[in-house]
């Protein structure tokens, strides 16, 4: 996508600009609520399998770029969606981001969006997160479940090792001691791998109950991302018994896709593969590791107003699917955040409930 800039707004002090690549992944990177789901990698993910991605950002007369956003647009029958995930990157300046807004509303527009969400990389705890609600609402946007997951953890990575690692469950660090001590290995995988990787994730998807990506989904993603992604694999008596493909941006680490055989399951070598990923992403620099998903109920019971609400939300939470997957996940020591909601801006009201069923 070359660089494209638009007539000058706000008496010449900002331009709407589409620009490249290079430029707007330090952009991402750099910005404070910048991450894996805005660079442009994670665009040319989704074009090979549906989507169309725009970059779009607001820039000063230097080029500076203050503002912006990856959008994703979803052709259907005519019409589409568009969706920026974990985004847009907002500047400080109202002003700047309604541009940034309007010029995302323009592009939904030419491509027949029946809607724009957008869903802010902000957590409910961060300084601006009521300012930026309020914002929204005035612009006319609702609030709208997320499509990427509202509660997880956040392990901080900000440490000594041996420090992480004291902050893990008791049983977290038993279970990662087991599994090297019952002589399962990690190893990093190659593309050679994925194959394997692939009936890892089909096996654990059969048994849990969950949609998994097809082969050449976790192809594309392992290569776009390269050398910030990692296949993990652990091997126990010569077989690959459970695997994870993590990833990392300038600033997290990103538990995505992971999978695990019976065999896995027992002998801790998904505790011992979960602590490989974290030290990994630690060593590239990475000061959060995410977790990537828990119950919400358990977002909301965190920051719930009394002791009743609290429980009540725990007592939902042991329902939710997911309810074994956090207690794999909270053993690792993080804190539990929930994000800001999606908020739509609805472009073609008679469709829109129709849309929503498709995303």
């Amino acid at each position: 996508m070359g660089a494209k800039v638009s007539k000058q707004r706000q008496q010449g002090e900002w331009s709407i600009t589409e620009p490249e690549a290079a430029a707007w992944n330090h952009f991402v990177d750099s910005h404070a609520h910048g991450g894996l789901l805005q660079q442009t990698g994670w665009g040319q993910l989704k074009s090979a399998f549906g989507w169309r991605a725009h970059r779009l950002a607001v820039c000063d007369q230097g080029g500076q770029l203050l503002a912006g956003a990856l959008l994703l647009l979803r052709p259907y029958y005519g019409l589409s969606v568009a969706y920026t995930p974990r985004g847009p990157l907002f500047a400080h300046d109202p002003t700047i981001n309604q541009l940034l807004l309007d010029g995302l509303t323009r592009i939904a527009r030419r491509a027949r969006a029946v809607m724009l969400r957008i869903e802010p990389a902000l957590t409910e705890g961060h300084p601006d997160a009521d300012r930026l609600h309020t914002w929204l609402l005035l612009q006319g946007l609702h609030p709208v479940a997320t499509i990427q997951p509202r509660s997880t953890i956040h392990v901080r990575l900000d440490a000594p090792e041996e420090q992480i690692l004291a902050h893990c469950s008791k049983g977290h660090r038993a279970d990662i001691r087991r599994a090297e001590r019952g002589g399962v290995t990690v190893r990093i995988g190659t593309s050679a791998d994925l194959p394997t990787f692939q009936q890892i994730m089909e096996a654990t998807g059969t048994r849990a109950n969950f949609r998994i990506h097809d082969a050449a989904y976790y192809q594309r993603a392992w290569q776009i991302f390269q050398p910030r992604s990692r296949l993990l694999l652990a091997e126990l008596d010569g077989q690959v018994v459970a695997a994870h493909l993590v990833f990392a941006d300038a600033q997290t680490g990103l538990y995505l896709y992971s999978g695990a055989l019976e065999a896995g399951l027992r002998s801790g070598a998904n505790h011992l593969l979960a602590w490989e990923a974290l030290t990994w992403a630690r060593q590239l620099g990475c000061t959060t590791y995410d977790l990537w998903g828990i119950p919400d109920a358990l977002g909301r019971a965190a920051t719930a107003p009394d002791e009743p609400t609290r429980t009540a939300l725990h007592e939902a939470a042991a329902a939710d699917p997911l309810i074994g997957v956090y207690r794999f996940k909270k053993g690792f020591g993080g804190q539990v955040v929930r994000y800001l909601p999606a908020y739509d801006r609805v472009l073609l009201p008679p469709l829109y409930h129709l849309a929503l069923k498709r995303l």
